[in-house]
């Protein structure tokens, strides 16, 4: 063997034993119940983690239901090691096809705060079941509906240690009491969203403020309702739209208070 096939062999027995495993980022439908109901949640998780506790953070969808949208932001929390679980609050195959049965279906549970409060609980107990989760560790993020829904696990005082709302509506017929809310909190908020004008957005803070509850409120100008979901266009004029810089914005800000809360 010449000297320059002796180096290509050297090389290539290097890259054996010192190229690392590529990571992946695996998914899997995970079934769970409420009661008698059941529900099809969606996991996602970085496999080089899998001998290792990792944070865990539940993941509430918008008001269509477990989508494509929230299960990429599942995807993306696991991509910064997390452990992410996409719940299901409506039930398994329960979807809706339009805005109206969206609306339906929301409704049905806004106006059933105890109903929404026990199926989040079902999915938080869902991903502390999970041998690689730190059930010490554990954090809640939420889109418009899941905004709503996560502010109401804080409001029941779910044991979370952080909970990110992306515009999520704030009035609740359950409000905070003292000493109840153990997650520290992280609101983001359009400044121009219709649906939660200032005096809305005043009676929150005065809620969270009385109950003594440790929270950042972070309003976007220019930004109304849905403001990281590039599906409703970019019109604001309809209450609704897509503002990119809102969006990278707070899910930059969502990753430091995270960092914050659970080390890096």
């Amino acid at each position: 063997m010449n000297s320059f096939s002796k180096s290509i062999c050297f090389l290539f027995s290097f890259l054996l034993v010192s190229t690392p495993a590529f990571s992946q980022i695996q998914t899997q439908p995970v079934d769970y119940q409420d009661g008698d109901t059941v529900l099809e949640g969606y996991l996602a998780y970085d496999d080089q983690y899998a001998n290792e506790l990792r944070p865990g953070i539940l993941v509430v969808h918008q008001w269509k239901g477990l989508d494509d949208y929230t299960k990429r932001r599942a995807r993306e929390l696991a991509e910064l090691g997390y452990v992410a679980f996409a719940v299901d609050i409506y039930g398994k195959g329960v979807r809706a096809a339009n805005r109206e049965e969206a609306r339906q279906l929301a409704g049905l549970y806004k106006h059933n705060l105890p109903l929404l409060r026990r199926r989040a609980h079902a999915g938080l107990e869902a991903l502390k079941h999970n041998p690689t989760v730190d059930v010490n560790r554990i954090g809640a993020i939420g889109y418009c509906f899941g905004g709503t829904t996560v502010l109401e696990m804080a409001r029941a005082g779910e044991p979370i240690d952080a909970i990110v709302s992306f515009h999520g509506g704030l009035d609740t017929a359950m409000p905070a009491q003292p000493g109840e809310v153990k997650a520290k909190l992280l609101v983001l908020h359009g400044a121009d969203d219709p649906s939660n004008p200032p005096a809305l957005v005043q009676q929150f803070k005065d809620e969270m403020n009385s109950a003594g509850t440790i929270y950042q409120f972070i309003a976007y100008s220019g930004a109304v309702h849905a403001f990281t979901d590039p599906s409703v266009g970019n019109d604001p004029s309809k209450g609704v739209a897509y503002n990119e810089a809102a969006d990278k914005a707070s899910w930059l800000e969502m990753k430091k208070f995270f960092k914050t809360v659970f080390g890096s």
